[in-house]
Formats: structure tokens, C-alpha cells, sequence
């Protein structure tokens, strides 16, 4: 039950155990991981780079703070709208989370969909240099006049090793690798084999944890579709524009932050700035939540390793929750976190 502790046989089975909960937006990740707090030891740590931000809780589906005394979530606001915070920060902050999660005999479940933030711990990064906005700013204006593909090729020039492994379109990675660049003078790659030997990289996370992965895939894409479109219509009425004037009016606050950048937040900020009208907004909200569920759901089609639960609809469109929640018990009984704890 959800007050029991790892009992010393899981914790001798192997590497201590962490679960990946998954999916793009609207699918009720949240629901699940607090369901799964009745089956397993597990503590919830967020995987958003909205949440992360004070301030912004109606346009970022933020849990209820009731919800949030009762379940506590970690890493959720942690940082003000101003600053930045990057896939590199996360993955520091969750090795932090997770070795207090698990030297107190839990489990750590990592639940969301930034999928950039997954894959920096999944994968492993080596420190970097801080964010430049000057130099952010300059390389954004690049891209705006000679395109992607044309810096992806100037970085080729100056670091071969990155670019290859990079797409031409992977726009965010790119600038950051020119970022690096020309901050320093130094390659992205020549840091990341830097710290690979003196040790200061953080590896990937199954060398030193249990991982188990699943994935929320929605059966009709159209269905959800009709699921984000409701979703961002309740957050109007329960007041995203007023949340959002009060950041506007701040005076501290850009458009180009990435607390600002948010799915709803720009488009709501271009209104408050005269750029949409509001019918305009709402579209672009909409239409921008979609296409943010589309390259949630191209990343996972490309995922390893991953336990994927199929969600079906009722004839209103609800997620049928109880059937999710046994197909994910289901995953999670073949693994060794399950085998000691009762339902």
C-alpha cells in the first residue's frame, strides 16, 4: 500500500528501481500517478518545463494546491518566470530528488511529457556553460533569415562531432551547440569529452537505477484533439487571461523567456500585446497544443524500451481510467518494484 516502504529483498534484487510515466498532454498522466500512490512506495517528481515555473498553474494544467499538500509533486515551482531552467538542470535537480526518494526505500516516478527533459536523464549530459541570452538572440535571428539548416551547416564547420549527430531541423540543440561555441571559443564536444574524463558528467540513468518506462498513446488521435480543445476552453474560465496579465504587467517579463514561450502563455501574451485578437488566440492556443501533443507522440514513437498503454475513450470522451490503471499495474507486476507490495 502507498505507506509501505521497498522491503529489503526488492532493495538486494538489484539496482533500486525508478518508473517512467509518459504521454503527451491531455492524457491523464497526473490521475495515474496519484492513483498509482494507493499500489506502490512511490513519490512523484514532475517532468514539465512549465510547472517548474512560480506563477503559472491555470495554463499549465497545474495540480490543485489541495491536491499538491496531499500528493506532493517535485520540482514544481521552483524557479520565477524570469529565469531560465534547462533539460541539464532538470537532470541535476532529479538526481538530487532521486537519491533522497530512494534512501528513504521509495520509488521515484517521473511523471509528464517534456520528453527533451526524459530523454537528459535517460540518456545522460555533461555540464555546459550557462545560457547566453545575447548570443540566444543573435543565433534566433539567424535562423529567422537564413534558417536552420544553414546554421546546422555552420556548425558542421565547427564541430563536426555535434552536428553529425544532430538534425538539420533540431533547432534547439543547434543553437545551443552555437551557444556554447561562441560564448566559450569551445565545442560542445570538446566540454562534453572534457568532463568524460574527469568524471563530472552525469551518465545514463540505467547505470545506476532499475527503469521502467510506459507511455500513454492515445487510440484516436481526434478524440484527443477534442480533449486539448476542451481543455484550453476551461482554462479561459478559470482565468488563464488574468493569470497571464499579472505576469504582463510585471515589466520584468519578454516574450522570448521560455516561462512565456509555454504552450498558451505566448499566444495569450501576443493578445495582451496587440498582436491576436482574442478569437486569433484561442486558435493558435488550440492549434499550438496539438502540434505540442504531435512531437510528444513522435518522440515516444522512437522511444527504447517502452511499455505502451493503448487509452480508450468513453462515448463522452473521458479517459476509461480504471482500465488504464490495470493495464499499468499489469507492467508494473513483472517487475521486481511490484512483487513486494500489496494492492
Amino acid at each position: 500500500m502507498q505507506g509501505d516502504t521497498l522491503s529489503s529483498e526488492t532493495e538486494n534484487s538489484g539496482l533500486p528501481p525508478i518508473i517512467f510515466l509518459m504521454g503527451p498532454t491531455a492524457t491523464g498522466k497526473t490521475d495515474l500517478a496519484v492513483a498509482l500512490r494507493d499500489h506502490l512506495p512511490v513519490e512523484l517528481i514532475s517532468v514539465d518545463s512549465a510547472l517548474v515555473y512560480r506563477g503559472l498553474d491555470i495554463g499549465s494544467a497545474k495540480p490543485e494546491p489541495e491536491l499538491l499538500a496531499k500528493v506532493p509533486h517535485r520540482l514544481i515551482d521552483i524557479r520565477d518566470p524570469v529565469e531560465s531552467y534547462s533539460a541539464a538542470d532538470f537532470a541535476h535537480d532529479a538526481r538530487r530528488e532521486i537519491q533522497e526518494i530512494t534512501a528513504a526505500g521509495r520509488i521515484p516516478l517521473f511523471v509528464g511529457g517534456t520528453m527533451l527533459y526524459f530523454k537528459a536523464l535517460l540518456d545522460g549530459l555533461a555540464d555546459s556553460p550557462p545560457a547566453d541570452a545575447e548570443i540566444r538572440q543573435e543565433i534566433e535571428k539567424e535562423a529567422a533569415e537564413k534558417g536552420w539548416s544553414f546554421l546546422h551547416q555552420q556548425l558542421a564547420l565547427i564541430d563536426p562531432e555535434t552536428a553529425a549527430r544532430l538534425h538539420p531541423n533540431h533547432s534547439q540543440r543547434i543553437q545551443r551547440a552555437l551557444e556554447v561555441y561562441r560564448s566559450t571559443g569551445k565545442t560542445l564536444s570538446a566540454f562534453q569529452c572534457d568532463q568524460k574524463e574527469s568524471g563530472s558528467e552525469l551518465g545514463p540513468i540505467e547505470e545506476d537505477y532499475q527503469l521502467t518506462q510506459i507511455a500513454l498513446i492515445p487510440e484516436d488521435r481526434s478524440v484527443l484533439h477534442q480533449r486539448i480543445e476542451q481543455r484550453f476552453n476551461a482554462m479561459l474560465q478559470q482565468g488563464l487571461e488574468e493569470e497571464v496579465k499579472k505576469l504582463y504587467r510585471r515589466g520584468d517579463l519578454q516574450p522570448d523567456l521560455p516561462a512565456i514561450r509555454a504552450v498558451g502563455y505566448r499566444q495569450m501574451w501576443q493578445y495582451l500585446s496587440g498582436e491576436l485578437t482574442y478569437t486569433e488566440m484561442v486558435h493558435k492556443g488550440v492549434v499550438a497544443t496539438r502540434q505540442l501533443a504531435k512531437r510528444q507522440l513522435t518522440w515516444l514513437r522512437k522511444w527504447p524500451d517502452l511499455h505502451e498503454i493503448h487509452i480508450d475513450y468513453s462515448e463522452d470522451n473521458g479517459v476509461i481510467f480504471d482500465k488504464m490503471l490495470t493495464n499499468c499495474l499489469k507492467i508494473l507486476k513483472n517487475v521486481p518494484i511490484y512483487n513486494n507490495t500489496s494492492q
